[in-house]
């Protein structure tokens, strides 16, 4: 819910509070434009440095400190405008469900959830105020002193801010949520009652849970506490950042009983974890799968495949998986995948017979693929919260992602012959491709390829600049190809830093959460736990298993990472189980919940792209089934054969 929609719901009420919030709104927005084209900006400022490097031996001094200040600052210009769009992730099946039926209990636990995250913020903002007060007056500089430096309180004032303006943007719709429950309460239906118990039952339960907190508690304890909250609060529908957010600062509070404590923590992570060169990463392979999204590459490759697998049984179906495997090499984005080849694909599939549950299924199913065939978004995130490399992590799901798609294909063969039913469709006879239109029609997506992977994997990039390479090849591209106009390209950067806000507003808050349970010692007795109780490393291995798959049944992907992993990781580390190979099995196992219901979000995508009234969600799901065993298969076999992920390090 953005917060106009609240406000303007209400025709009679405050009006002469819509002027002033209007024209805050359009600050925000004059905001997360400057952030965006900050963001564009790198992109074209870290490939200059790489050429005058390779070229001219003549490096841009200073460019690590830039970005690392520049990614920090533009995520804050674009803090407000983001939650405004209501992009801050959160489980909205009961919240959504509330609203609709129970507006007053809804809007209730909305407006409860707007106050924590607008308290959130503003803590972040008082924290972070003298830290730029000193810097102005002190005129602080960062940097190499006679080589590069710059003076630091403009990124500072940034943040404050860009944390101030979150923390109103919270309070409006605070004060809209308010609204709509005065509205409610004055025409519900006697129906809306039932609502009420539940919401009387989280204030019991917070109430209760900070006496309790406030009690004698050990600071295991505590961090038990905070578990159990933390999975209240998300699944009644409190954003997840914020959740993770407020936890830590009252678990630091009570741990260590200093409330000061507490914002130091949550100042110092804001301003300084982000602060890293490494996190450019994100809006720079982000904005290479949205500019490769609109570029066509997705639809040529799909029409090679196809013409490649001709002949073989249910050809279109393994067509679709192979095209996704190679459009994942590039993007990294499984909702991205879905939504091309659901344009692309199914129509194709449905022309030549095959059954419409098939294939809908089969292109949420395969779409998965984009998550774990590098460059991968979740192994980005995975990298920083186990502070592995990401360039290791990359090669290391290089075999993973092979057995994946062979493993979908094989299942579309087989299914095609014994299951020709379910299966449908005709083989293709007639077809104008030919080598030499296939090869141009490859010839774009190779070459980022080449760029992005190869100047990973040949040490001549890091991360971050073979995202900047990548990103400015597919603009390139898209711009050959006349596929991008200026108002589309605009609102590809825009949608660029949403998905970055969102995605690293999720990493700051796990980082927050993180130390808390540090503080807490709570990991390290898990690890003894499980010593103790013999479970061992496979055994510790089924039971997070089947709690990632659980989660994906409510929660994204990168929210059960941010959740989970602060807990997991020192427990298999203590364990003696390699951190590369954990990771590659937590992102396929985590992805297993794009496909299952009630929330399966690439589901929902394939739904609300292809918009056919004969192919219900029941109808997705059950065609994505048979992936999902697939999937649970190939964990299993990493699981067991560790070297798979290792293999190539």
């Amino acid at each position: 819910m953005s917060a106009p929609k609240a406000l303007n719901s209400d025709q009679n009420g405050a009006s002469w509070l819509r002027r002033p919030v209007e024209i805050f709104h359009l600050i925000t927005s004059g905001m997360n434009s400057l952030g965006t084209f900050w963001v564009f900006c790198l992109m074209f400022l870290i490939c200059t440095e790489i050429t005058g490097r390779f070229f001219f031996n003549y490096p841009i001094r200073g460019v690590s400190e830039i970005i690392g200040y520049s990614i920090v600052t533009a995520v804050f210009l674009q803090f407000a405008s983001t939650l405004h769009a209501g992009r801050f992730t959160r489980a909205e099946l009961l919240i959504e469900w509330l609203e609709k039926r129970r507006p007053v209990t809804g809007y209730s636990f909305m407006a409860l959830f707007y106050l924590l995250g607008a308290a959130a913020f503003s803590f972040v903002t008082y924290g972070t105020y003298p830290k730029f007060i000193d810097a102005w007056l002190e005129n602080e500089i960062t940097g190499v002193p006679g080589d590069f430096t710059f003076i630091i309180w403009p990124f500072l004032g940034i943040i404050v801010l860009g944390a101030g303006a979150t923390a109103l943007e919270f309070i409006i719709q605070f004060f809209g949520a308010g609204r709509i429950v005065v509205n409610a309460l004055k025409n519900r239906e006697p129906s809306d009652r039932i609502g009420w118990p539940a919401m009387v039952g989280f204030v019991v339960f917070v109430a209760v849970a900070g006496w309790v907190g406030a009690g004698d508690l050990s600071n295991v304890q505590i961090g038990l506490l905070s578990i159990v909250c933390m999975l209240v609060f998300i699944y009644c529908g409190m954003h997840i950042g914020v959740a993770l957010m407020t936890l830590g600062f009252i678990g630091i509070w009570l741990i260590r009983g200093d409330p000061s404590l507490s914002i130091r923590v949550l100042s110092r992570a804001s301003t300084e974890y982000l602060n890293s060169y490494f996190f450019g990463v994100v809006p720079l392979f982000v904005l290479m799968g949205l500019l490769v999204a609109v570029s066509d590459v997705g639809k040529e490759t799909f029409e090679v495949a196809r013409w490649v697998l001709r002949g073989v049984k249910g050809g279109l179906g393994v067509a679709t998986v192979v095209a996704n495997a190679i459009f994942a090499s590039i993007t990294g984005s499984s909702i991205a995948s879905a939504a091309v080849f659901t344009k692309i694909a199914t129509p194709e599939m449905l022309r030549h017979g095959y059954t419409p549950r098939f294939a809908v299924g089969v292109v949420a199913g395969s779409s998965v693929l984009g998550m774990l065939i590098p460059p991968s978004l979740l192994l980005i995130i995975y990298g920083f919260l186990a502070e592995e490399s990401v360039g290791r992590l990359f090669l290391a799901a290089v075999i993973p992602g092979i057995i994946l798609a062979a493993a979908m294909s094989l299942g579309i063969v087989l299914m095609a012959i014994y299951m020709p039913k379910y299966i449908g469709g005709t083989e293709i006879h007639n077809d104008d491709e030919n080598l030499r239109s296939a090869a141009m029609k490859l010839f774009p997506i190779l070459m980022l390829v080449v760029l992005v992977l190869g100047g990973i994997y040949g040490g001549v990039f890091t991360p971050t600049e073979a995202g900047a390479a990548g990103a400015l090849g597919a603009l390139v591209i898209a711009a050959i190809r006349r596929k991008l106009t200026w108002a589309n390209l605009w609102n590809t950067v825009i949608e660029t830093g949403h998905v970055t806000v969102s995605i690293l507003f999720l990493i700051l808050a796990a980082r927050i959460y993180g130390q808390m349970l540090a503080m807490s010692n709570l990991p390290q007795q898990v690890s003894g736990f499980a010593a103790e109780a013999n479970l061992g490393l496979y055994g510790f291995m089924f039971v997070y298993i089947v709690l990632l798959i659980f989660l994906g049944t409510i929660l994204d992907s990168v929210s059960i990472m941010v959740i989970t992993l602060p807990l997991a990781i020192p427990v298999v580390a203590s364990m003696g189980g390699d951190l590369i190979w954990f990771g590659i099995v937590s992102v396929v196992a985590v992805e297993i919940g794009l496909l299952t219901p009630p929330l399966g979000i690439t589901v929902y995508v394939v739904k609300s792209t292809l918009n056919d009234p004969r192919v219900s969600l029941n109808d997705i799901f059950a065609g994505a089934f048979p992936f999902v065993i697939i999937m649970i298969l190939v964990v299993a076999l990493l699981v067991a054969f560790p070297q798979l992920s290792l293999i190539l390090l």
